[in-house]
């Protein structure tokens, strides 16, 4: 029976939540301030928390974006009815808290980069994959009702040298993926775009779509429901013991014995859930506003002519756009521990950089601010794989940031996976291997935050000063 709980009985949103030293993402915990659940309207309904013993075929940990397409394709393709186990509310974590940029592209790196790392054969294979992912994407996102805002993506150069690196990269995907790519001027941006005080031209993708991630997540949970996968939220998997090949996982209302255990907890993955997931990703803050909806004044005076995804060549880049109701949101990288995620100097850093980029909105109230964990590989490449075929455990995790759009494919690829059905495709990079421990060995794990607290100020000075 579907069951939905008051608001008024969530646990209250912890700002100070940090997966690196937090036990676990908490019980039963309220979304976190962001536009996206203020605007997303009620949530559908789920199945609440375990109540008692009971077995299942399947389990998924994590309702985000992956947990819910691996629910919905398991069904859909397979017929598989799974059981999703979620720790606070439905799509909590990333899904409720990220930009909603979706773009035809996964992880970190560039299609210039896949060549430099795999050679072009496999590139293009990759890229085809990646594209077929982005059909897949659309396919969601045409099955739900979450504002969508087609248009491709304009990736922005925000000083004249950068210019030099989109020309490269719009060269290789023409030459090389058959991207119709275009280059714009400083002009052209500002006159047909948006008039962004940062740019000094830009390089335009023709696939890209704009969403509300959290009314998107909710068309998954619809549609996974519908096809007879159990959504179990306030249900977080407090203890894993594996038994004669049984996953016997252990919420607090309840132990759930599953034969297959596919994990899609993201940046938001408890320590010590499962020894494959130890060390072998890095979780990233990212914070975002939005401000107030702007007047035929102010969007006049920024020109802002688009509602496509813009994204910046700040390595710590800018994203932002225009909403369906005149609003903007932009968020960008700032705080390196959940403690500090609320000092001032983060939400400073957004509001300066609005203004630099639109001066007319400087001093524009701020309606909303949030920030949340985003889940970086650290070779910077995704991961859909079974780590350790001797069991029967999959996970989906490491999109850097590119994981609205992605997350659709890997949820569907995964759930191919449990299925126990092959592809062609499963030899690629994103496929075929584990997520990495950090370059220099697992040693350094314990490191990586005083190393990115000083890369965060060598990008600084790359970006803004030399």
């Amino acid at each position: 029976m579907s069951i939905a709980t008051p608001r008024e009985l969530f646990a209250p949103y912890d700002p100070a939540y940090d997966p690196l030293v937090s036990d676990g993402p908490g019980r039963n915990r309220d979304y976190a301030p962001t536009y996206w659940a203020a605007t997303a309207g009620p949530a559908p309904d789920d199945d609440g928390p375990v109540h008692g013993d009971f077995d299942a075929d399947v389990v998924i940990i994590g309702s985000g974006f992956t947990g819910l397409a691996t629910a919905l394709f398991l069904a859909k393709e397979h017929g598989i009815k799974a059981v999703v186990l979620e720790a606070n509310r439905v799509a909590w974590g990333c899904t409720s808290r990220n930009g909603g940029q979706g773009q035809n592209a996964s992880g970190r790196l560039y299609r210039s980069q896949w060549i430099e790392r795999w050679g072009l054969a496999t590139a293009r294979r990759l890229d085809a994959e990646i594209r077929f992912g982005f059909d897949t994407f659309k396919e969601l996102v045409a099955d739900a009702d979450c504002d969508p805002q087609p248009g491709g993506h304009l990736y922005i150069a925000h000083r004249e040298k950068k210019m030099a690196f989109l020309r490269n990269e719009a060269r290789v995907m023409a030459d090389q993926f058959g991207y119709a790519t275009r280059m714009l001027s400083t002009e052209e941006v500002r006159s047909e775009y948006c008039n962004d005080q940062d740019a000094a031209g830009a390089m335009h993708e023709a696939e890209g779509i704009c969403v509300h991630p959290l009314k998107l997540a909710y068309g998954y949970l619809r549609r996974a429901r519908d096809g007879g996968a159990r959504v179990h939220t306030s249900s977080p998997v407090i203890g894993w013991e594996t038994k004669n090949g049984v996953h016997h996982l252990k919420t607090p209302g309840g132990i759930v014995r599953a034969k297959t255990v596919g994990i899609a907890t993201g940046a938001y993955t408890a320590p010590g859930l499962h020894p494959t997931l130890t060390n072998r990703y890095f979780p990233v803050l990212s914070n975002s506003i939005v401000t107030r909806p702007l007047t035929d004044a102010e969007l006049k005076a920024t020109n802002f002519l688009t509602h496509e995804a813009i994204t910046d060549t700040r390595t710590l880049r800018f994203y932002y756009r225009l909403l369906p109701d005149k609003r903007v949101q932009i968020g960008s990288r700032s705080a390196i521990t959940g403690a500090d995620a609320s000092r001032d100097a983060h939400y400073k850093l957004l509001v300066d950089g609005l203004a630099r980029k639109f001066p007319p909105l400087k001093g524009i109230q701020i309606d909303y601010s949030w920030w949340g964990w985003v889940d970086v590989a650290h070779d910077m490449m995704p991961r859909v794989v079974q780590p350790d075929p001797k069991q029967s455990v999959f996970y989906a995790l490491g999109y850097g940031g590119n994981g609205v759009s992605f997350s659709a494919h890997a949820g569907r690829r995964m759930a191919q996976r449990i299925a126990g059905e092959g592809d062609a495709a499963f030899d690629l990079p994103i496929y075929d291997s584990p997520l990495q421990f950090p370059a220099q060995g697992e040693w350094a794990a314990r490191f990586r935050r005083f190393g990115q607290s000083m890369l965060y100020r060598w990008y600084y000075l790359r970006d803004e000063v030399l």
